[in-house]
C-alpha cells in the first residue's frame, strides 16, 4: 500500500478544509483581523472509507484601522486525523526549482507535480499601500525523501515578485490531530509586502499502478446510526511581524453518504 499522510491543506492559508459549514472563521487580536473560509466537494462522504475530495480555501488579513498589515512570518497548522493525502506515483517538485520563476516558468519546470491553483492579493508599503495581485500554484513536493506542499506566488503588476513557501509535514502518534504543517514565510518585497487575501483550490485525480488515485481524500467518521458529525478539524497558530501570535481552532461538520 502506498504512503499515506493526512491532508496538508494551507493552505495554508492556508489550508483548512473538510468543512460543511458556510460561515467564515474570524479571529482578531488588537487591530489585526484574520478571516478563513473553506469548502469541500463533495460535502457528503462515506463513513468507513476515504473518497476523493476537492478543497476550496479562502483567507484574508486586514487591520481594523486601515493601516498596512504586518507580514505573516510563521504558520503552524495541526490537522485532524480524518483525511488522507496519497502522493505515491505523483511527480514531485522542489523549492529551489521554483525560486525566481514566473507562473509560466514554474509550470514549465513542475507542471506534472501541480495539485492546486488560485489567486492572491498583497499590499506593498512604499510610503503608501500599493495593491498587487497574482496567481498561486500548489505543487506536490519532497525534501530529504519526505513529502511537503509547496506554494508558489507570482505577481508582475504593479510590482514583480515571486514568493515560494514550502510547508513541511510532521506527525503526532496520539490525540485528535495527527499532522503538523509548518512553514516560515519568506520576506515579500524586502519586508515591505504583506499578503492580504488568498483563494486556493486543491485536489487532483491521477493514475498510478493501473488505478485511479486522488491526491486528497476523506471519510466522515460519524458514529454508527448518525447522519453526520461535528469535529475539531484544525488548530492553527499565525505569527505576524511585530504582533503576538493569533491562534484558532476550527470546528467543522461532515455528512455521511450511504
Amino acid at each position: 500500500m502506498g504512503r499515506r499522510v493526512l491532508i496538508p491543506a494551507l493552505i495554508a492559508l492556508l489550508a483548512l478544509a473538510l468543512v460543511a459549514g458556510s460561515e467564515a472563521e474570524v479571529e482578531q487580536r488588537e487591530n489585526l483581523r484574520v478571516k478563513f473560509d473553506a469548502q469541500f466537494d463533495p460535502q457528503s462522504l462515506p463513513r468507513d472509507r476515504p473518497a476523493p475530495v476537492r478543497i476550496d480555501v479562502h483567507g484574508s488579513i486586514a487591520t481594523t484601522d486601515g493601516s498596512h498589515p504586518p507580514p505573516l512570518r510563521w504558520l503552524e497548522v495541526e490537522l485532524n486525523r480524518a483525511g488522507q493525502l496519497f502522493s505515491k506515483g505523483l511527480p514531485a517538485c522542489s523549492a529551489p526549482q521554483l525560486q525566481s520563476t514566473s507562473t509560466d516558468g514554474a509550470l514549465e519546470r513542475c507542471r506534472p507535480a501541480l495539485v492546486g491553483q488560485g489567486r492572491f492579493r498583497a499590499d506593498v508599503n512604499f510610503g503608501s499601500g500599493i495593491p498587487a495581485s497574482g496567481r498561486i500554484l500548489a505543487f506536490n513536493g519532497r525534501s530529504g525523501g519526505k513529502p511537503m506542499l509547496i506554494l508558489h506566488f507570482f505577481a508582475d503588476v504593479p510590482v514583480r515578485f515571486t514568493l515560494v513557501a514550502p510547508l513541511t509535514i510532521g506527525h503526532e502518534r496520539k490525540g485528535e490531530y495527527g499532522t503538523i504543517l509548518r512553514t516560515r514565510i519568506p520576506r515579500l518585497a524586502g519586508g515591505l509586502g504583506a499578503i492580504t487575501e488568498i483563494a486556493l483550490t486543491l485536489g487532483r485525480r491521477y493514475s498510478f499502478g493501473g488505478k485511479r488515485r486522488s491526491y486528497l481524500s476523506a471519510a466522515c467518521r460519524a458514529p454508527a446510526g448518525f447522519p453526520g458529525a461535528s469535529f475539531p478539524f484544525a488548530r492553527a497558530r499565525f505569527r505576524f511581524e511585530g504582533h503576538r501570535p493569533i491562534r484558532t481552532t476550527l470546528i467543522r461538520n461532515c455528512k455521511v453518504r450511504g
